[in-house]
């Protein structure tokens, strides 16, 4: 997996939401790289889709030696998080990120929305790497799935 492959936005289709993520609608990733720095900014909008998009950026580095799987990021010096890129089809369309210790995970892609059995087949994935599929909560990504069965 390249550096360059892995930036622009992702939007997050389902997720294990720590408290900043839960109950976020229309939430993405725009990852970008400055030299050899990690810039990503979370954008959402809190509850519903009228509400105002908020945002918070992450600054980071990619781990040495780690086949850029392994991500650290900081909200604010001197926290930094660790993030697990666990999977990334061929296309970079579909990605898994995950948590050590497997409290949190997210699904992303490149688009923001994602049929039923490709969704299914990423919970297998994150099942067959240890992760609980019944913890992730889908997020809408538009307002019409807003109140859908399975979304948060």
């Amino acid at each position: 997996m390249t550096r360059h492959c892995n930036a622009g936005r992702w939007y997050v289709i389902a997720n294990i939401p720590y408290f900043a993520e839960r109950g976020n609608v229309g939430a993405t990733f725009d990852l970008r790289f400055d030299g050899d720095r990690l810039v990503d900014v979370y954008s959402a909008r809190r509850g519903n889709f009228s509400a105002p998009i908020s945002q918070f950026t992450m600054n980071g580095y990619v781990v040495p030696d780690t086949g850029n799987a392994r991500w650290r990021e900081s909200p604010f010096w001197p926290l930094y998080l660790s993030y697990l890129v666990l999977y990334v089809d061929p296309d970079y369309h579909t990605a898994l990120v995950g948590y050590p210790g497997r409290s949190y995970g997210w699904i992303l892609s490149r688009e923001p929305r994602m049929d039923d059995s490709e969704y299914r087949a990423l919970l297998e994935r994150f099942r067959a790497l240890g992760y609980d599929p019944a913890q992730f909560a889908r997020v809408p990504q538009v307002p019409e799935q807003t109140g859908q069965p399975g979304f948060q």
